[in-house]
This record gives C-alpha cells, structure tokens and sequence, in this order.
C-alpha cells in the first residue's frame, strides 16, 4: 500500500494536490485528526487491495490535536506501516498574494497581521518539513504545472521507480529555491552573458550549449559530480529517500546553470532514475 501525507503552509497548493491525487486514483481524506492515522491505516490494510494507495492531509488546520501527529508517525512506523511525506510551501509573499486573492481567512487568523500569522505557522511546521520525504515549492508553479509534478511523482506507472530526481537550474540574483535538497554553483565557469550575441539567448540553445560544454571544466565538473551522485544515490535510496531536488545555479540562471543542468538530467535519466528538468529562472531578465 502506498501511504501518502500531504501536508504544508496554508495556500500552498494542498487543495490543488489532494484533487490531483484522487484523479490519479488515491483514496483521499482531507483534514484528518492524526491521532486516527494508525486506526485509519490498521483499516486501510486489513481492506487488501481494495485501497492501495492512500493520501491524506493534515495540517495546521486540526489545532491542538495537530500536536498527536508525531506520535501518530511513531504508531505507523510500530505497526509497520510505511508512508510517505510531501510537505507543500511557498515564499510569503506569493502565501499573502494568494490570501488576499482569495480573501480566504488564515488558519491562524485572530492572531496578528497576516505576516506575523504565516510565520508563525511557518515556525510551527518547522519540524514537519524537516522529516518530509519531498518538499515542493509551489511559488511559481500554475494550478496545471503543479498537477504536473504530482503526476510524475505519484502516476501509477512510478512506483516502480526507485528513486524520483528534480534537476532545477536557478539564478542567485533571484534565491536559493525552498525546496532544494542538493545545492552547486557554477559560477566558476566562463559566463556567455559577456559573449554579446549569445547574452540574448539560454542554455537552451545550440550556440550557448556548445559555448559552455567546449571548456574542459565543464566536463570535468560533471564527470567529478556524477561521481558523488553515483555514491550518495544509492545511499539516499537504502534510507528510504524517494524524492529528490539538485538546484544548480548561476548567476542569473538562463545559461551556465541551465546547460549543466540539461547534461547532468540526461546523466541521471540514463541511469533508470525518473528525472525532471526544469528551469526556474530561464524567461526571467533583469
């Protein structure tokens, strides 16, 4: 059985991923006391294969009895029932964008300003996301994009994958992304930003790619990475780790940081990992 906890920051995208989730074919319960998870569970196994997959969501919205929810894991764990955490945020002003959009009350309303109420949640949740198996920031995803991410990491072809990898090209001048497990600069390569007829173009392009990859740096860097790849991996993967994101950054994050990332996504595609490439900043000019 595949046991999934969805949880995270209030308005980052739970809604959107629990509908996604039930369209995939999970058995979906929302808001959940976690003090029930091991009854629920005991239920969901003793049913066979008639309920195979689960997700559930819990989050800041139960109060107080969102404080049951770590001895509940522990339960689930004794019982020997394995789960999965996806912990969903994004950055606080796109979460008081979405708020005032919306005009939807904060769980924490009554308590302060709406900042002060999303940090404190934020504070709150701290823990959680430290033992959640994937993180996805939702900050500049689109309803379809992130029904997108959810499918290749939860469709029914993937189970079988063993690991889940996101290689994310970034630039500094716009932050470290949240969800990043894996961070590398590759600001010590020649930048194509100075080349005048290849500043207006990405990594994405021939002219730019060959640019990059003709500096024998840049394959010693992969090659030197791939090696750390091929040792932690499978380490990662015997400790349980499912899902994981590889940010590599730039300076503005349209050309070193997107061919490096494009190679080292074929890399890892070739070794039977489920691997999505994407490129954060790459439509972003200054």
């Amino acid at each position: 059985m595949r046991f999934c906890i969805i949880t995270g920051l209030s308005g980052a995208g739970k809604t959107h991923t629990i509908r996604s989730l039930e369209d995939l074919g999970f058995f979906c319960v929302d808001n959940l006391p976690p003090a029930l998870l091991p009854r629920f569970a005991e239920l969901c196994l003793e049913g066979g294969d008639i309920i195979d997959r689960v997700a559930i969501v819990i989050d800041i919205r139960g109060g107080r009895f969102f404080n049951d929810l770590f001895q509940a894991l522990y339960d689930l764990k004794e019982q020997g029932c394995p789960y999965e955490i996806l912990f969903l945020e994004a950055t606080t002003d796109v979460l008081i964008k979405r708020f005032k959009e919306t005009r939807r009350r904060h769980p924490f309303s009554g308590r302060g300003p709406l900042l002060e109420e999303i940090r404190s949640e934020r504070e709150r949740m701290e823990e959680l996301r430290g033992i959640a198996n994937k993180i996805i920031d939702t900050s500049e995803l689109t309803p379809h994009e992130l029904k997108a991410q959810i499918s290749d990491l939860y469709g029914p072809d993937n189970d079988k994958v063993k690991m889940h990898i996101t290689v994310m090209s970034f630039g500094y001048k716009y932050g470290i992304p949240l969800d990043a497990d894996l961070v590398v600069d590759v600001r010590f390569l020649p930048n194509p930003y100075y080349v005048e007829e290849l500043r207006p173009l990405t990594g994405c392009d021939r002219q730019v790619d060959e640019y990059v990859r003709k500096f024998p740096e840049t394959e010693e860097f992969l090659q030197k990475y791939n090696d750390i790849l091929t040792f932690l991996l499978p380490n990662y993967v015997s400790e349980g780790k499912t899902h994981l994101v590889i940010a590599i950054g730039c300076t503005g994050g349209q050309h070193r940081s997107v061919v490096l990332a494009n190679c080292l996504g074929e890399r890892l595609a070739s070794q039977e990992y489920r691997v999505i490439v994407r490129h954060r900043d790459i439509l972003k000019r200054a």
